[in-house]
């Protein structure tokens, strides 16, 4: 199959429109294949967000890729226009440090953090290790958006360790530097007990009042104001220039650079509360929510906009 020059053109858009760009099976939130997990896993590890293609979604493209980079597998790796390659190829470049170099990231001095476990937390993880093979060690790995995990696997040559409360744990540089005084609980979920990483130089959701949504607002600042409320609540009320959030605008947000400052409001803050945590947890990093939502907006800023 010969690469048409349409398809040709999508490729070399999806290229030249990110410094960083995943050919890959699936999207980063949900990859498709071990392989193209793998790369996700080590690029977020470096880079808080990046473009990606998926494939699966554009057969010519999922040819086609193969034909323009001369290429034979997926995942593909192109890092300022130039193709890196694949799975074994960064998993390679990651281990030598090459792949930092090339991604343009300063990787610290390796330092083993400060790091506190709970008693609940130090048995589980105790627990855990008992039954893992022979030779494996516990992980923590932080990625760059500050989503923790923890894992078995055997332990690297360039990985620190840091102990507490009689457990030892694995970090690469990287994560050792952004989990220094992190906390390790275990919390109850309706799946049953989890473990709880706190970091505390992870970004939060940040708080903003109505008055100064409105100086924002008047002053043309760039950033999204995004209504959760439910369409009927809409139509009673609403504040000029938010858009209401339904599927097609998660869908926009989620492909959106992970430092676009978004602004959640609802009826008083509950729903906007948790929306702007979710988005958090999806990478955003300048993410905020407006304090009393649309009712403070009609008492303080517009008493024109109704009550209800």
């Amino acid at each position: 199959m010969s690469l048409d020059e349409a398809t040709r053109q999508r490729i070399r858009s999806a290229i030249e429109s990110h410094d960083v760009v995943l050919f890959m099976k699936g999207t980063p939130e949900a990859p498709q294949c071990g392989f193209s997990a793998r790369v996700v896993q080590i690029l977020g590890s470096f880079v808080p967000s990046f473009g990606s293609v998926d494939v699966l979604s554009d057969p010519a493209v999922r040819e086609g890729i193969k034909e323009y980079s001369d290429w034979p597998t997926i995942p593909q790796l192109y890092v300022r226009g130039e193709l890196v390659g694949g799975c074994d190829i960064v998993q390679e470049l990651h281990a030598s440090g090459e792949l930092a170099a090339a991604l343009g990231v300063a990787v610290p001095e390796a330092v083993a953090p400060r790091v506190e476990i709970s008693d609940a937390a130090a048995a589980a993880l105790r627990d855990a290790l008992a039954g893992a093979p022979e030779g494996h060690v516990i992980h923590l790995s932080v990625d760059a958006r500050h989503q923790s995990s923890l894992f078995l696997a055997p332990p690297a040559p360039t990985e620190v360790v840091a102990e507490a409360n009689g457990v030892t744990l694995a970090l690469d540089a990287l994560s050792a530097s952004r989990a220094d005084g992190a906390s390790l609980d275990v919390m109850p979920t309706p799946q049953g007990p989890a473990f709880r990483v706190s970091l505390p130089g992870a970004p939060s959701v940040r708080t903003l009042d109505v008055t100064e949504l409105k100086r924002r607002l008047d002053a043309g600042e760039s950033f999204e104001l995004l209504d959760v409320r439910t369409p009927e609540e809409r139509e009673i009320a609403h504040i000029p220039g938010a858009v209401l959030v339904d599927e097609a605008v998660v869908e926009r947000l989620e492909k959106l650079p992970r430092d676009t400052t978004l602004v959640f409001h609802c009826h008083h803050g509950g729903r906007s509360q948790a929306a702007a945590e979710h988005f958090l947890s999806l990478g955003f990093t300048d993410v905020w929510n407006v304090v009393g939502g649309i009712d403070a907006w009609s008492i303080e800023v517009d008493p024109g906009v109704p009550r209800y």
